[in-house]
Formats: C-alpha cells, structure tokens, sequence
C-alpha cells in the first residue's frame, strides 16, 4: 500500500483506537473492589465490544498483556459465570421488590432492563464456550507493557526490557502475528524511551501532545529518531466524549454514580428513571454530531486518532457500544473514512518529531504527576527501590513476577484519582511485601499471583 500523504482537500481518516485494560484484581479482593470489577467489564463493555467487531466494527483493538492474564486464567471465566447468573440474578430481585413495595413503577422497568443486559451477557459468555479471551483475540492489534507500568518512571534498563518484552512476548504466543503497536501504559513518553522501543520491535505508539503541538500538528504521525512512530491522539475528538462536557453526561444517559441498594444503576442522569429507548436516541444524534465534527476537522487531510478507554464503552458509559454502533453507520452514511490505525499509517508520511519533546502522558495535567506527585509519591519510590533491588540480586521468577505486578499504574492512579484509595494502597504494600519475601527466600512457592505475567523471563538480566 502506498504511503503516499492525501492531498489536500482530499478529506482525511478517523482512526479509533480502544485500549482495554484492567489491573491483576483476579483472586484479588471482592465486591466492591476486586475482581468483580473484572465481571463488569466483561458484561458491559468487553462482550458488547466483540458483537460489534463480529459485524465488522474498523476499530483498533488494543488489549494489555495483564487483561489477556485474566482472561485465561484458569477458573476465571467460570466465577464470571456464576457472577452473572447468581449474585446479578439475585441483586436485581431484590432491588425489583424494593421498587415494588415502593410504588416506583419507572424504577421496576429500569431494574428490568438492567436484569436482561445481564443475562445476555451470560448468555453470551457461554455461546463463547468462556473463551472470550480467544474471541477476543482475533481482534487483538496493539500489545502493551506487561502489566501498565508508567515506563518513564522506572528505574533500570533492564526494569523497562523486562516490562516490554514480557508483554509482547505474551501477546506473540497468544495471537500470533504482530505488527509492531504498543500502547504506552497511560500514553506515558519519554525520549529517551524510543531506543529501547525500537530494540523490542515496536514499530508505532500513542503520545498525548496537546499541550505541545499545534491543533493541526496532530493530524500527523512523527517519525523518532529511533525509528518508531510516535503517533499524536487527537484530544479535539476524543472530549467530544471524554470529558466533564462530553456526550456521557446528557440528562438521558444512564447515571453513572446513582445506586439501588445493591449497586444497580436504574436513573438517567436528570434523575428521571433510566429510559433506553430516550437514551438511544441520544447516542444515534451523538454519533451524528461526532461523526459531523470530525468530518469538519480532517476535510483537509491527515489522520484523526481518537482513543478511549474500551471500559468507558459500556462499563462507564452504559450507552457507549450503542453510540460507537451509529458511529460507524453515520460515518459511512456522510463520507467519513473510518480506519484501522496500522492501515491508516501505511497511508501517512510521518514527519520528523521535534527535538526535545518533554515527558508527557494522558493523565492530568499531562505529565506524571498522577503516578509521582505527593500523594503517591511514597509509592513511586517504593516501586523504583524495588526494582532496583530486584535487579541488583538477579531475583528469580516468583520476585520477578511480584516486582511486575508492583510496578501497575493503576496503584497510584486509584489513589491521586480517589476511585479506591486503600484498595489500591493494600496492593501495592501487598506487592511490595511478597516482593521482600521472595527476595528473602528465592525458592519458596506463592501461588497469590496466579495467572499474571505468565510468559515473564525467569530472572531479569544484569542491568
């Protein structure tokens, strides 16, 4: 294919890129943290996700290596299961009488409609065998650090080999093929990131410079001097949805943060009883709006990248898999080209990336403060201590694994964002001590990590 830029006037291409992610909670804690975090995701965003990419949704698929763990470990799928068809069945009928005994007939329908989403989910997951991993994977493009680590933070080279190669080797052994994208746990770059990017084999990877280049500049991949593309998300586009203004706050989505007794959602974010039928109308004029909008931005060339949490698609924003339906509808119906982002990038000459670009990242206010301000600062240098620790003994696989799981961002990001605070305290002081524990004793067994980064190498190399 050439990669010949468009002409001007052309029109350019809408690129969606869905990076799906979720921290090792498998085994790890229960409702309201833990891993029915995991059971949600699967039900509303993760096996809605996969009807569309069945009907042949152009979207870019990006999952992490510490997902795809989940995923296939062992029993996983079949605690989703009966998630599904116990406590959610049982949940509801509770919450169903309750609306009864209180003559809330909007809420009974509401709790109804919430009731059946579940049990297609179930319905779903076992028409997959529970295999939603490999269903999953025949759409599975960009690859990731083996468990989101922010790499600009860590403290060896070794540590960031160690992170890349585990993750992409295990996104090799899972799916085959690769064609060299990585996602940047939180679009977390650095420069000086670049050499050891192109040494693993990546080939291009998502930056967030909004605060760095002009509107128009981002439109347009950049060539590093090592080789790899860094290719800019395109913030125009993506707080069309993702932010405080965004489509998801409209009266008639499904509230986010209103529960029953038992953590159902049954209002819409006037407070009125949640309507599917007024909500997915809104998602069909927002799709409209959107595709609209990024016609405007790109009729005269170049490549929009809008990237979003796959989660905010279903889990967060229950309308979300509906709205990106219409989407791709509305953007066949007024001319837009919609592509897959390693297609799309054969299509466009890279320019050279600036000199002296700062470290950047999507997180507020597009540095690394969400992972090392004061805060989490204790954390971030607990994690950098333990990996230098991990490296300077040559630990072995059980250290290795705990070091890996340590050096998640989510930790940091439950802690600075105030989602789950001591949830994500007690895990890293968790990882942090079994860590202590396997350098203190290399060749005791601890079966706590289960299934995560599987395919890690068994000692890290000498730094």
């Amino acid at each position: 294919m050439s990669r010949e830029a468009y002409p001007a006037g052309a029109g350019g291409e809408l690129a969606i890129v869905l990076h799906s992610h979720m921290p090792y909670v498998e085994g790890f804690g229960t409702w309201p943290f833990g891993e029915e975090w995991l059971w949600e995701a699967i039900a509303t965003s993760y096996l809605p996700l996969l009807e569309l990419l069945d009907h042949g949704a152009a979207v870019t698929l990006s999952l992490t290596p510490v997902l795809c763990d989940q995923l296939e470990a062992p029993g996983a799928m079949k605690r989703c299961a009966r998630f599904l068809a116990g406590i959610r069945v049982e949940s509801h009928r509770r919450d169903l009488a309750t609306a009864r005994e209180q003559g809330e007939p909007g809420v009974v329908a509401a709790l109804r409609y919430s009731a059946a989403v579940y049990e297609h989910a179930h319905e779903r997951l076992a028409a997959l065998g529970g295999d939603l991993l490999g269903a999953l994977g025949r759409y599975a493009a960009w690859t990731s650090a083996a468990t989101h680590a922010v790499l600009p933070l860590l403290a060896t080279d070794a540590g960031l080999r160690l992170q890349l190669q585990a993750g992409i080797d295990s996104h090799r052994r899972r799916f085959g093929g690769w064609r060299g994208g990585l996602w940047l746990p939180e679009c977390a770059h650095a420069p000086w990131l670049d050499g050891a990017l192109a040494a693993a084999g990546v080939r291009a990877a998502c930056v967030d410079l909004t605060d760095v280049l002009a509107s128009d500049e981002h439109l347009r991949p950049l060539r590093s001097a090592p080789g790899p593309l860094l290719v800019p998300i395109d913030r125009a586009t993506i707080e069309l949805v993702w932010s405080d203004a965004g489509y998801p706050a409209d009266a008639a989505y499904r509230d986010y943060h209103a529960f029953t007794q038992h953590r159902h959602r049954a209002w819409s974010n006037d407070g009125a009883p949640y309507d599917p039928e007024r909500a997915g109308e809104r998602a069909r004029r927002d799709a409209a709006d959107f595709v609209r909008r990024t016609r405007e931005r790109v009729v005269g060339g170049g490549l929009a990248v809008c990237a979003l949490d796959a989660e905010l698609l279903g889990d967060w924003w229950h309308e979300g898999p509906l709205w990106l339906a219409a989407v791709i509808d509305e953007a066949a119906r007024q001319g837009l080209r919609l592509a897959r982002l390693d297609d799309a990038l054969e299509r466009h000459e890279p320019v050279a990336a600036p000199s002296g670009l700062p470290v950047t990242s999507w997180g507020t206010p597009r540095d690394l403060t969400t992972w090392s301000a004061p805060p989490v600062a204790q954390m971030a240098w607990a994690a950098r201590d333990a990996e230098l620790r991990t490296v300077g003994a040559g630990a072995g696989a059980r250290a290795v694994r705990e070091l890996l799981a340590l050096q998640s961002s989510d930790w940091a990001f439950l802690v600075s964002r105030a989602l789950a605070e001591p949830y994500g305290r007690e895990r890293a002081a968790g990882h942090r001590a079994a860590l202590a524990a396997a350098l203190a004793a290399p060749g005791a067994h601890d079966p706590r990590l289960r299934n995560l980064a599987p395919d890690a190498r068994a000692a890290l190399p000498a730094p």
